[in-house]
């Protein structure tokens, strides 16, 4: 192998190991924003009926009856700011939409669906030629094998437009949601 060629290799693989470093050593992001309700499971008999997501202070918080039961801290799309109006923009939908679909055995440990994309999210892309995307997961998590990462996962808006929880925290949801449970993404 040619000097020149080891030494641009050596050069990528010391930014790949740099650009590990710099993510893991960042600090996440705050979650004080909004107060949490602490730290404590919910009780195994909860019944989530509604999840309103706050896009701007990074929190989805869980509602059983109007009452506040857990708020989770979150990581967005690339692209956090706005409406999602593309397939590929890296934005996170905002509007009224329902927990329609479960997958215990994704790609991301397990994922509860959002409706995304609704009629009116349908026509705009389609009136602009392009597709609007779709299977929005709420919560997404680390992408399996990924898990021990942990709230690291909080340090940047990383998804292609998902919102993002622990593993453990997509466990307890995914129990909790109930079916056509409405999720509301305020910008």
């Amino acid at each position: 192998m040619k000097v020149g060629l080891k030494i641009g290799l050596a050069a990528v693989v010391l930014s790949a190991v740099a650009a590990l470093v710099f993510w893991f050593a960042a600090p996440i992001r705050s979650t004080t924003t909004v107060a949490m309700p602490g730290e404590a499971p919910l009780p195994e008999d909860a019944v989530i009926d509604r999840l309103v997501v706050h896009k701007s202070k990074r929190n989805m918080s869980a509602y059983s009856q109007g009452r506040l039961l857990k708020t989770y801290p979150i990581s967005l799309g690339k692209q956090p700011v706005g409406h999602k109006q593309f397939e590929g923009d890296g934005k996170t939908p905002e509007g009224k939409y329902r927990i329609n679909e479960r997958n215990p055995n994704s790609g991301y440990h397990k994922n509860l669906g959002v409706s995304y994309p609704n009629e009116a999210d349908k026509a705009y892309a389609a009136a602009q030629g392009k597709s609007p995307g779709g299977l929005i997961k709420n919560p997404r998590h680390q992408k399996n094998g990924w898990g021990s990462i942990g709230k690291k996962h909080l340090q940047r808006d990383w998804t292609d437009g998902c919102i993002a929880v622990t593993d453990e925290e997509i466990d307890e949801l995914y129990r909790s949601v109930k079916h056509n449970a409405e999720i509301e993404i305020l910008p």
